[in-house]
């Protein structure tokens, strides 16, 4: 770490870390004084090296605090991980990332919101990208409660729930549903001709290449009562698709159109 080149008073520094000390944020302390945040932040660096103190950064992990959490929201976020969200865990650089649709801005505030529920210390973003938004969560304690974080893509691998993560699947199989449909999931409209006269009709589809995902998807699907099929996409048998009125009317009132 560089030592900024542009000096300051030692007065500053020294009210600086004072305020450093009695906890004060390295953003609050940068605008207080009008310096860099990089400039504080290297105070801070300095003060507790010279004080010896070893800094270990606050989480609130569940997995490693044991504290509770909101299981609903994890079902939800568990939901939408494994259908288009990924972790990067490299030196200095960890973070959670869902990418949503940009046209449903009530799926990105929900996938933000689910986040926060989860662990709420780390810092939250969204990054826009064309057609998408990509809503980070910065931790690399996001692997402790996403053990299926590994290298190459999902579907190259195999997926399988821990046992604490299949309680809670069981205990919200509804709100894990939403987030696999949020995700990689729509809601459309279909239409035949019969008797010269169009129908419509509803159908639920989730689309994912991995057979262990899919039949997370399936299984849960079966023990709240929804009827599904398996159509294939080519010779890939991608597509779980719901058809059935009663099924539709089932996942009409738990999940709903994307919005």
């Amino acid at each position: 770490m560089k030592l900024p080149s542009v000096e300051h008073k030692p007065s500053i520094r020294e009210q600086a870390v004072l305020l450093l000390r009695r906890g004060e944020s390295n953003r609050a302390v940068a605008e207080h004084f009008g310096i860099p945040r990089g400039t504080v932040g290297w105070w801070r660096h300095e003060d507790r090296r010279h004080r010896g103190e070893t800094y270990t950064q606050p989480t609130d992990c569940p997995q490693c605090t044991g504290r509770e959490f909101d299981q609903r929201a994890y079902a939800y976020l568990l939901g939408l991980y494994l259908g288009d969200g990924h972790i990067i865990s490299k030196y200095k650089q960890h973070h959670l990332s869902i990418f949503c649709d940009a046209a449903w801005t009530g799926l990105v505030d929900a996938a933000e919101e689910a986040m926060r529920r989860v662990m709420a210390l780390p810092c939250v973003s969204r990054r826009h990208r064309q057609g998408c938004v990509e809503v980070k969560s910065y931790s690399h304690h996001w692997t402790c409660m996403f053990p299926q974080h590994g290298p190459g893509r999902k579907h190259e691998r195999p997926i399988v729930l821990q046992a604490w993560q299949q309680d809670i699947v069981d205990a919200h199989p509804w709100d894990f549903v939403r987030g696999l449909i949020h995700s990689d999931g729509c809601r459309i409209t279909n239409w035949t001709v019969r008797n010269g006269k169009r129908y419509e009709y509803p159908r639920y589809f989730f689309t994912n290449k991995s057979d262990d995902i899919r039949k997370l998807c399936t299984d849960t699907l079966t023990k709240v009562g929804v009827q599904w099929t398996i159509l294939a996409r080519g010779a890939d048998p991608y597509n779980v698709s719901v058809a059935r009125k009663a099924s539709i009317a089932l996942m009409d009132t738990h999940i709903g159109p994307k919005y």
